[in-house]
């Protein structure tokens, strides 16, 4: 029976990667997909431009996977970091099966040469790190969310190459590593974010406060004690 255009298209993906876990990700041939599924190159075309869109299509399922998995009820009562934890980790699972391959994909990206490849791969980075705070519902906006969305792709990028050598069952390792990673960086941001919101509801009391009363953190310090009980005998 004829394949829908959906199964052909994801069928081209995953007998792309069945050959090269019989060889290599670099002797992937088109015309070897297109023979092992008893369809022309033609067809193949229909789908897919040249042999790089079957990376972009296997990157596509692993986004398809961290999303799908915000979609639990639980997912929504985790704390942000553990949903970013669980995201992230969902991307990298989706990929595991054939980890050898994915890490040849990357390789063949980094190439010297390759720059009509690589410029591609940034906006692919870009666009997955979007979905990953869309799906765990980040909402900061301006400086923050520019320092966030920096923060959040140094952290994906390092794990995924860290996942790539990770040979831990279950890729603990690599879990233990993300974990250690964006503890790091909510103990920066509550330290930067924090202070900063603290000093700003701390600014706006002491504007309200009368000219001339004495704040209780100052009546209460040892430094303005004497002052205090020098005004008190005066007024006696």
């Amino acid at each position: 029976m004829k394949k829908s255009k959906l199964d052909l298209r994801e069928a081209i993906v995953d007998t792309a990667i069945a050959i090269a876990e019989r060889s290599n990700w670099e002797a992937v041939r088109l015309f070897d997909v297109a023979a092992e599924l008893d369809i022309t190159l033609d067809e193949i075309r229909v789908h897919f431009r040249e042999k790089e869109d079957l990376v972009d299509a296997w990157f596509d399922r692993a986004d398809s996977q961290m999303l799908r998995a915000a979609e639990t009820v639980e997912f929504m009562s985790l704390p942000p970091r553990e949903r970013l934890q669980l995201l992230t980790m969902a991307w990298l699972d989706a990929l595991t099966a054939h980890r050898k391959v994915t890490r040849q994909m990357i390789g063949a990206k980094l190439e010297p040469g390759h720059l009509h490849i690589q410029i591609p791969a940034i906006m692919r980075v870009s666009r997955t790190v979007q979905w990953l705070r869309e799906a765990a519902q980040r909402d900061a906006t301006s400086v923050r969310r520019a320092l966030e969305e920096t923060a959040l792709t140094t952290i994906y990028l390092a794990t995924f190459a860290y996942w790539m050598q990770d040979d831990s069952e279950n890729s603990q390792n690599t879990r233990d590593f993300l974990a250690h990673k964006l503890k790091y960086a909510e103990s920066l941001d509550h330290l930067v974010y924090r202070t900063s919101h603290e000093e700003t509801v701390a600014d706006a009391a002491t504007e309200t406060q009368s000219p001339h009363e004495i704040p209780e953190s100052l009546e209460s310090s040892p430094l303005t004690e004497p002052v205090v009980h020098e005004r008190h005998a005066k007024s006696g």
